[in-house]
């Protein structure tokens, strides 16, 4: 998917809006529980960074973040925010060595890639430790607004393909086996909903977590 300097300079800016800040906050507090999962990872490749907004998340997180994308405009805008290191390449063709990194993470990047169990598998390659995702949810509310909006305007999500926690567990388990070690947890239900994030399969964001190696059950 092509992203233009315009779209690239709103995706930052949405996150300084209410809708944006409320999102943010709460994405963050479910992949900082994906995160606990792992026995102390120390790096962290993400792949579809866009603007790097997450890969910096990731550095203050404790870990050496390097984000990967293959948008100039997106690296461009990331570059003006003081990003940790950038690389622009292929999700398909990952340049790195296999086992470069402790982690791989894609958020709200899997939805918009044609092949996504070619870069699953891709990013297990580079992954040590397992695979993070962050990806909008279609069985939410939140999902059913953003593909309703499409049908009366052109939206950065017409081509984007949503998915449920069922469908996205038995994607990781085709990449990864069966037997595949995953946790989750969705988060952004409507507001005046009692909890913040739970494991249920309604909340509009759903992080989930692929683990290679010894982790929290």
């Amino acid at each position: 998917m092509t992203f233009d300097k315009a779209l690239a300079a709103h995706y930052e800016a949405w996150y300084e809006t209410p809708e944006g800040r409320r999102a943010d906050e709460l994405e963050k507090a479910v992949l900082d529980w994906l995160l606990q999962a792992y026995d102390r990872p120390g790096s962290v490749l993400e792949v579809g960074c866009g603007t790097a907004h997450f890969t910096r998340w990731l550095g203050k997180w404790g870990l050496a973040a390097v984000g990967l994308d293959c948008s100039a405009a997106m690296q461009v805008q990331a570059r003006a925010l003081d990003s940790p290191p950038l690389v622009r390449g292929d999700a398909y063709r990952l340049p790195f060595a296999d086992g470069a990194f402790d982690l791989a993470a894609l958020v709200t990047t899997l939805e918009f890639l044609e092949r996504p169990k070619e870069v699953l598998a891709e990013a297990l390659r580079v992954a040590r430790h397992g695979v993070v995702l962050g990806v909008l949810n279609r069985w939410s509310l939140l999902g059913l607004q953003r593909r309703l909006a499409g049908l009366f305007r052109p939206t950065v999500y017409d081509a984007a393909h949503f998915y449920g926690v069922g469908e996205l567990k038995r994607l990781l388990q085709r990449v990864a086996g069966e037997q595949a070690r995953i946790v989750w947890r969705t988060t952004l239900f409507p507001r005046g909903w009692p909890w913040p994030q739970a494991r249920l399969p309604w909340g509009g964001f759903i992080g989930m977590a692929l683990m290679c190696s010894s982790g929290r059950e």
